[in-house]
């Protein structure tokens, strides 16, 4: 059920027809538009759905099917059915041109995969053709959709003598037009022309009898007449007779070619009912593409699941005029745990009728078997009736004020509604006695809670708020608001109510302070706490997300350091154990060749008999071995430092080592049990009872100086060579960005950069919105804007630094 009658029209979806009509080729297609209609039955949602989705994928594909020459053609099929008529050339043409498009058509679905597009191989699979029509309509017809010269042997004939009768008129007309003006009968500029099929040339009026022939006409002031001269008479009947032999041929093949049509119009006519339907898809289709809709997974149950999804008009209006990153996307949910009825509220001109007609018209649309402006990931159910009652509808022939008429729709809701409904209601219980109208919108939510409706419903009552935050079924919403510069953010959050920020406005409009005072003691100390209350929600609201972004930058900055860590350590240990394994070869040949050495020098001393100083050679030549064996002294590791440990209580500032080890460090913090000490560029902790105080002199030279003077200038000077001041984050997903955001970020605020560019492009907003919302957590930054149009406008984000 649909209620109220002009449902369409309170939700806009009649400017949606029309949008699709102007996307068709043909009336036929248009028709199906005016068909369109919401239907609750699952099965028929999910074919039409399909069938638009497989259109969507047939042109993201490339492949070559016909987007145009969708033509009706049911006018010219019913001419050919009567006997003796005859198709017009430029009828012919486009009977010839829809017929072509049927033929593309069939022959794609026919040679294609039928798992690929299903229901539109469905679709095709009972159409007929032959496709002898087309070629006979094509061996008459050319391709500006006149008849050929050789449709028959007597239309060339004919038309080569009227071309050859032609060229003579031109002849003799020149030489006529020539002798006349020498004679001085017409004037030297003039030129033949044509009345009423006949060649003419223009003579003064003075001298009209001069010139033998026929008049057919005289100029407006009279001082001119067109005359045929008597020596063209002959050769303009001729031309006249053989135009009109011409035209009866032309009439005889067009005969013959609509007998021919006439016996296959049944079928035509059922093929043109097929490309009506292929034209309304492929409008749906190009519609969808245009506002990057999709075919959401459906459910068969009353659900609200949707992520990024966008008022449809909206979002068409924004794209015709170049503003589609301008429109605010929502994220909507409805289901048993959440609340089946959410309660938006918040200022005025913030959005919540916005976001209440977002999810009328979406849900509408897609009941009618269109795909849906949303992001991947989201569900939709299925709704058996939608309600709404918004704006004015108050009748004075049927005495009703804008408060009965709004009474008469909530009365129709609860009579009518049912836990399959989806109600939609702007402006809850406004309209009459502020106190009354809100109990008695109370009740009503609380009847359409019991009775299980699904919907969104507007409201600045407070009562409504407090009733949704206690009752399961129920949830509140909020429009989120700029509260610093009171402006509204037009975006929905599910989970808490909103302010309507009345008394914030008016200040900042410029009420006078003693109407606000009086104003905020009227309106009762516990009003004032509640929008307060709201207004200190919104704050923390925005700092606790402003924290996320950093913790979020953090751990995306930590788990790219741990990989960083990872992969050096494990290349750090492959190096190792190529050194370990090239020593252990090194090692293994010096004890081969000491083996074989002492085995040689045994040998040689029992040889000698053990002969002293044979012994005492041979003893010195393995000494001799050994040590040109051992390692060279300059390549060997250089002593330990040794540092002068001067003891006593540890504090912030000393130079400190940990015992047992060579590692020595600066002392940045201190707790009761350890200290926090930096080591070069790294910061860490140690416990107390594991250092030890050294002599700051030898720490200030071996580390500070050498540090500062070899590293950290050269590496400075280095960063700033190699740095771009343009990040481009282009073709990245939203999740990628970060780092290489912090990155840049980081390195430009170090470097003292006044101003950089992130290049992100338009597309759908969101990785923009991402990088917005990121900048935020960096305090260095002095203004954020977009570039000039020229060097891409919207698609470039300016950053100027402090």
């Amino acid at each position: 059920m649909l209620y109220p009658k002009n449902l369409e029209e309170k939700l806009g979806f009649d400017k949606l027809r029309e949008i699709l009509k102007d996307k068709c080729n043909g009336e036929v297609g248009r028709s199906y538009v005016d068909k369109m209609r919401f239907t609750s039955d699952e099965r028929f949602i999910r074919q039409r759905a399909a069938q638009v989705d497989e259109c969507v994928r047939i042109y993201a594909s490339g492949e070559s099917f016909p987007h145009s020459g969708y033509i009706d053609v049911s006018n010219f099929l019913d001419k050919s059915e009567i006997i003796n008529a005859f198709l017009l050339e430029e009828e012919l043409f486009d009977l010839k041109t829809a017929l072509s498009t049927l033929k593309e058509c069939l022959q794609f679905f026919n040679a294609c995969d039928p798992t690929l597009y299903p229901e539109l191989v469905k679709i095709s699979e009972n159409i007929e053709f032959n496709p002898m029509i087309l070629s006979q309509i094509d061996m008459i017809l050319d391709d500006k959709g006149k008849i050929r010269d050789n449709a028959s042997p007597e239309l060339v004939s004919i038309r080569q003598q009227l071309n050859k009768q032609l060229n003579s008129l031109r002849s003799k007309t020149a030489s006529v037009l020539q002798s006349m003006k020498k004679s001085g009968y017409a004037k030297d500029d003039a030129k033949p022309t044509l009345r009423e099929g006949r060649i003419v040339v223009p003579v003064p009026a003075e001298h009209k009898r001069h010139v033998t022939g026929f008049v057919h006409d005289a100029s407006s002031t009279g001082q001119t007449v067109y005359i045929e001269p008597q020596e063209l008479l002959d050769l303009n009947n001729s031309i006249k007779d053989l135009e009109l032999r011409e035209r009866q041929e032309v009439i005889r093949i067009l005969t013959e070619i609509t007998n021919k049509i006439r016996p296959e119009v049944p079928g035509l006519k059922k093929g043109n009912n097929y490309l009506g339907i292929i034209d309304f898809i492929n409008a749906k289709a190009k519609f969808a593409i245009q506002q990057e809709s999709i075919k959401p997974e459906i459910v068969n149950e009353p659900l609200i699941a949707w992520y990024h999804v966008a008022h449809p008009i909206l979002l068409y209006s924004f794209t015709e005029q170049g503003r589609k990153d301008e429109v605010v996307r929502q994220k909507i949910e409805l289901d048993e745990e959440r609340g089946r009825l959410l309660l938006i509220s918040g200022p005025n001109a913030g959005g919540k009728s916005i976001a209440m007609q977002t999810v009328a018209l979406v849900q509408y649309m897609f009941q009618c078997g269109m795909l849906v402006p949303m992001m991947e990931g989201s569900k939709m159910g299925v709704f058996t009736d939608i309600m709404m009652d918004y704006g004015d509808d108050q009748s004075l022939e049927n005495d009703l004020s804008t408060y009965s008429s709004h009474l008469t729709n909530m009365k129709a809701m609860l009579t009518k509604g049912s836990e399959t409904s989806l109600i939609l209601i702007d402006e809850f219980g406004s309209g009459t006695e502020p106190e009354l109208g809100g109990v008695i919108a109370e009740s009503i939510l609380d009847e359409m809670n019991h009775k299980k409706m699904w919907g969104v419903i507007t409201t600045h009552y407070a009562n409504l708020k407090f009733f949704a935050e206690k009752q399961v079924g129920l949830q509140n919403g909020a429009m989120r608001y700029d509260v610093d510069n009171l402006k509204p953010l037009y975006k929905l959050e599910q989970g808490q109510p909103g302010s309507s920020f009345a008394l914030e406005i008016a200040q900042k409009i410029g009420l006078p302070k003693k109407v606000l005072n009086v104003a905020r003691n009227k309106a009762g100390r516990k009003k004032i706490n509640m929008e307060e209350l709201l207004r200190n929600l919104e704050t923390e609201k925005k700092e606790l997300h402003q924290k996320n972004q950093e913790i979020k930058r953090l751990e995306q900055k930590l788990k790219s350091s741990v990989e960083k860590y990872d992969k050096q350590s494990i290349e750090l240990n492959n190096k190792k154990a190529k050194i370990m394994n090239k020593a252990r070869e090194e090692a293994q040949k010096v004890l081969d060749t000491a083996n074989k050495k002492i085995e040689l020098t045994i040998k040689e001393i029992k040889e000698a008999k053990a002969d002293k100083e044979k012994t005492k050679q041979l003893r010195q030549n393995i000494e001799n071995f050994r040590n040109s064996n051992q390692p060279s002294k300059k390549n060997q590791k250089p002593e330990e430092e040794v540092y002068e440990v001067i003891g006593g209580t540890i504090v912030i500032g000393d130079a400190v080592r940990v015992k047992g080890q060579s590692t020595i460090g600066e002392v940045a913090a201190l707790s009761s049990r350890e200290a926090e000490i930096l080591v070069g560029e790294l910061r860490t902790k140690v416990k107390l009872n594991r250092l030890e105080r050294i002599s700051k002199k030898a720490f200030r030279k071996e580390v500070r100086e050498k540090h500062s003077s070899n590293s950290a200038s050269s590496n400075l000077t280095q960063k700033r060579i190699d740095f771009n001041t343009q990040l481009d984050l282009r073709g990245k997903r939203a999740e990628e960005v970060m780092y290489d955001l912090d990155d840049f970020m980081d390195s430009a605020i170090m470097l003292g950069e006044t101003e950089v560019r992130i290049v992100h492009g338009k597309g759908t907003g969101a990785l923009r919105e991402v990088v917005r919302n990121h900048l935020k957590s960096f305090r260095g930054i002095k203004n954020i804007s977009d570039d000039h149009p020229d060097r891409g406008g919207a698609g470039v984000t300016v950053i100027t630094l402090r």
